[in-house]
């Protein structure tokens, strides 16, 4: 039975190995935990696994620029923060701690249909750019046999991968605005933000989940914080 949650989290971990992820700072003290285990991405690279070769492909060559994520709970972090920021600008009282929201959902089933959400999200969000060469998918499914993955998880992987670009597709994935915000956080995460073609998918993105421009500003502030 595909776990995945714990995939997501495994493909992500390759970077704390490459790159020797630290902490970030300047999160709440709410945040903080989903922060512990720290990966480093490169702005629009992740490295290390299966996405490593996705996200390191057509020119996303930039690892250790500086940003930095880890797994699931490190994005829900990032997107609870930023979420609480914009409610506190618009007057709200304090939410409650992120494990009893869907930022860091407790109920296993839940956090697994998050992380697969996340991880097409990531993966759309790769081919934004249109620079996935029959080449280069050639060393993804390479790469795909090289880690030995379940066969649940390589057809999700795989799925995704040949699945055509449909931001709508992707935005109809979230089923609450806190898994809105997430989406778009690792979405935001998983390429350069300034780069034209995933700057353009972004903004696509954003107007499709329906998050208020207010709230996409503090999801770029708080993943321009991280370091």
């Amino acid at each position: 039975m595909l776990n995945a949650k714990s995939l997501l989290d495994s493909l992500l971990a390759g970077v704390n190995q490459t790159a020797g992820g630290q902490g970030a700072r300047g999160l709440a003290d709410k945040a903080k935990e989903a922060w512990n285990n720290q990966s480093a991405l490169g702005k629009g690279a992740i490295a290390g696994g299966l996405l490593g070769v996705l996200l390191t492909s057509g020119g996303r060559r930039l690892l250790g620029t500086g940003l930095k994520i880890g797994g699931m709970a490190a994005i829900g972090g990032l997107a609870y923060k930023a979420y609480e920021d914009w409610k506190k600008d618009q007057g709200a009282t304090a939410l409650p701690p992120p494990e009893q929201t869907d930022f860091l959902p407790s109920d296993a089933a839940r956090a697994d249909e998050m992380a697969t959400h996340l991880l097409q999200a990531m993966i759309a969000a790769a081919k934004a750019d249109g620079h996935v060469t029959a080449e280069e998918r050639a060393r993804i499914d390479a790469q795909l046999e090289n880690l030995g993955l379940e066969g649940e998880a390589a057809a999700l992987i795989a799925a995704e991968l040949d699945a055509p670009l449909d931001v709508g597709r992707i935005a109809a994935l979230a089923t609450s605005e806190a898994e809105a915000a997430q989406i778009y956080a690792a979405s935001l995460l998983a390429v350069d933000p300034e780069a034209p073609a995933e700057k353009g998918y972004l903004a696509m993105l954003a107007a499709r989940l329906k998050l208020d421009p207010a709230l996409v500003e503090r999801l770029h502030v708080q993943a321009a914080r991280v370091e």
